[in-house]
């Protein structure tokens, strides 16, 4: 199977081609259906898990069309866990024992992917974390049964803490949602912005309950801190009350703010002309691609001739697990679980932002992030001034790591 066509004359398609062509190579292709357990929070966080949904989709009639993987059509079995750990444990029994599928994809929420991450380890089953971002998915309570995709809290975190050591601020306060993602992400930003610059103080922290957020107490309580500069990791309907409630406020009147997250469309289009300017974010800027983007534009271009919407980046790593899952089973030739947990590592993926390696060491996946400004262009929040920051370059060296991870 040739994985270049993932990336190359994308532009061109038509969508009923695509669907014909798909159709034809299916009866081509012998063998029953290799199916993939996906679980998500589709009906909880819609908004977020819908458009990678529909990447997952469109890599899949990409991958069929193509003659499918060994000769079989690769099929996602979506279910919804409602965003509960129990439920999503549930679901992965049902998916690997009734359901027959190869191995387990999908969460969004750290606390589920911890979840199924665990229950993987205790069956043997390979479990491909799309979403969740906890450093311990990979790291304290990683398996090796378990890798991730996208790039960790850590990674991105040191992103934004790589930018926040090249300016005068020195006096730093955080705001992050109460759970492991959350956690994680002030203990990343401030490990390796002390290590970058020694100097800075951490003068205050608030941890509002995840979708909870009081945003008037959280503003007022990180006025009185006096800080130079804000790290910021709410999200979702958390964002939107913090962003309204500090600007009314002035919370963030001559203050840099650094925002995980906070540039990726799913979070920063509901802000409309509310959206913040001049904040440091990681985020998705599909708007800006030109043809010397290369495969992000094609990505771009096909994902909205195939919807008729715009991506988000949720799309991008909806189409990504596909494609890495494909690769995998490819590789291993088999859809046996022992197979393709040893084909995963090691396993480098062509995606549209790069090529991306699952590191052997943590089972983690070199993915990176873009790093840009926010600021408001036609009423709405846009990223500027980006760059996109390879992964690989982001990550604590392979001694620190073993010491992070549990011995195998």
């Amino acid at each position: 199977m040739n994985r270049k066509t993932f990336l190359t004359g994308i532009t061109g398609l038509v969508a009923a081609s695509t669907w014909a062509a798909s159709g034809m190579a299916l009866m081509a292709q012998s063998g029953e259906p290799i199916k993939i357990g996906e679980i998500n929070h589709y009906k909880r966080l819609a908004a977020f898990a819908e458009p990678y949904k529909k990447g997952i989709e469109l890599a899949l009639e990409e991958i069929n069309a193509e003659g499918g993987v060994l000769d079989r059509p690769l099929e996602f079995i979506f279910r919804d866990d409602q965003g509960d750990p129990g439920e999503a444990i549930k679901i992965a029994e049902e998916l690997m024992t009734s359901e027959g599928a190869a191995m387990i994809t999908g969460s969004i929420l750290s606390n589920v992917g911890l979840a199924i991450a665990s229950l993987a380890a205790e069956k043997e089953w390979v479990y491909l974390a799309a979403e969740p971002l906890a450093d311990a998915v990979t790291w304290s309570q990683g398996n090796p049964w378990t890798f991730r995709l996208r790039a960790s809290t850590y990674m991105q975190a040191a992103m934004l803490a790589e930018q926040a050591a090249q300016t005068d601020a020195v006096k730093y306060a955080t705001i992050a949602p109460n759970y492991a993602y959350g956690k994680d992400a002030v203990a990343a930003f401030k490990e390796v912005l002390t290590e970058l610059k020694p100097e800075v103080e951490f003068v205050g922290e608030q941890w509002p309950a995840l979708f909870k957020i009081d945003a008037g107490a959280e503003v007022q309580a990180l006025e009185r801190a006096k800080p130079d500069a804000i790290y910021n990791v709410t999200f979702g309907p958390d964002l939107a009350k913090f962003v309204r409630e500090g600007g009314t406020r002035g919370l963030f009147e001559g203050r840099t703010v650094y925002g995980l997250l906070s540039g990726e469309p799913e979070y920063i289009e509901p802000l409309g002309d509310e959206a913040p300017e001049g904040w440091v974010v990681t985020g998705y800027p599909w708007y800006d691609f030109t043809e010397d983007d290369g495969a992000n534009k094609a990505f771009v271009d096909a994902y909205q001739a195939r919807w008729e919407e715009t991506p988000k980046l949720g799309s991008l790593v909806g189409y990504m697990t596909a494609q890495s899952i494909a690769a995998a089973i490819e590789k291993a030739g088999s859809t046996e679980g022992d197979a393709i947990r040893q084909a995963f590592e090691g396993l480098t993926v062509e995606t549209p932002v790069d090529t991306i390696t699952f590191r052997e060491i943590d089972n983690q996946a070199t993915m990176g992030a873009f790093v840009g400004k926010t600021m408001l262009k036609d009423g709405a929040g846009v990223m500027t001034d980006w760059t996109y920051k390879d992964g690989a370059d982001y990550l604590p060296s392979d001694e620190e790591v073993a010491k992070l991870r549990p011995a195998e």
